[in-house]
């Protein structure tokens, strides 16, 4: 029976539809969790919608926690590791907020108040249950050396055109922090505007840094463009394989059916 929990819980098989519908009601029950953060005020439907919420969340964690085992695969010590694993916790911080609920009777506990903030932890969850985002998780892993490369090029591009920047146009600047900021936003071509070049030469160099930044942005769109096409035509492959496995296993039935009736 903890198996079974286990299949459904953490989408053990991709067919398995019990595991599917989970899926799809955890995130109805994710997006439900935050449409009272949309509005100002409390009213009796936000507070019973709080209350459901939280005691799925909190059954969720209980059946994750009591099959951490099949999970993490170290036995009796996977309920310990369990609790300190990074979805776990997430998942803990998204029951905080219902803390708040006793403290509108113990007054003791309104400083817990504050966990109220947690609930935008909530959209973490969704991470677990989403296979799109699964899929960008599997693309970010598979080309990290790649992306990791135009990060740190990116980052020596900021500081490198803010040390330049800082010491053209002093006077632009209150600190080289206003300088890293001007940097960012003029590789990323936004331009707010709140801070410009007035000499010729500071003009110049912010047009070859959005000119760079250009480059350097696009960089890592192509990057996850290609790791995309390869996961996707990856999993083509496999659906492949197990379609001619099937065929390859019908026929063999059927061999076998001819012999016996042979």
């Amino acid at each position: 029976m903890r198996k079974r929990l286990y299949e459904i819980v953490e989408l053990a098989k991709l067919d398995d539809v019990f595991s599917n519908l989970y899926d799809l009601f955890m995130i109805a029950v994710i997006v439900l969790s935050l449409v009272p953060m949309a509005f100002k005020g409390e009213n009796i439907v936000f507070y019973v919608i709080d209350k459901i919420v939280m005691f799925i969340f909190i059954i969720d964690y209980i059946l994750r926690f009591i099959t951490a085992d099949y999970k993490l695969n170290k036995g009796r010590l996977s309920f310990l590791i369990y609790p300190i694993t990074p979805m776990a916790l997430i998942d803990f911080i998204c029951i905080l907020p219902s803390v708040s609920l006793i403290s509108n009777t113990f007054k003791i506990l309104k400083l817990f108040r504050l966990f109220e903030v947690f609930r935008v932890f909530r959209v973490f969850k969704a991470v677990r249950y989403s296979k799109s985002i699964n899929l960008i998780k599997a693309v970010f892993k598979k080309q990290k050396r790649p992306l990791i490369t135009v990060g740190a090029l990116a980052m020596a591009y900021i500081m490198i055109s803010a040390l330049i920047m800082f010491n053209v146009e002093p006077d632009s600047f209150r600190n080289y922090l206003d300088a890293i900021y001007w940097a960012t936003v003029s590789l990323t071509t936004m331009g707010y505007g709140d801070i410009s070049p007035i000499t010729t030469t500071g003009r110049m160099i912010t047009v070859l840094s959005a000119l760079l930044g250009v480059a350097i942005i696009a960089l890592p769109s192509a990057i996850v463009t290609a790791g995309f096409m390869e996961i996707l035509n990856e999993q083509q492959n496999t659906k492949k394989d197990k379609k001619e496995e099937q065929k390859e296993e019908q026929k063999d039935e059927q061999r076998e059916e001819q012999n016996k009736t042979e």
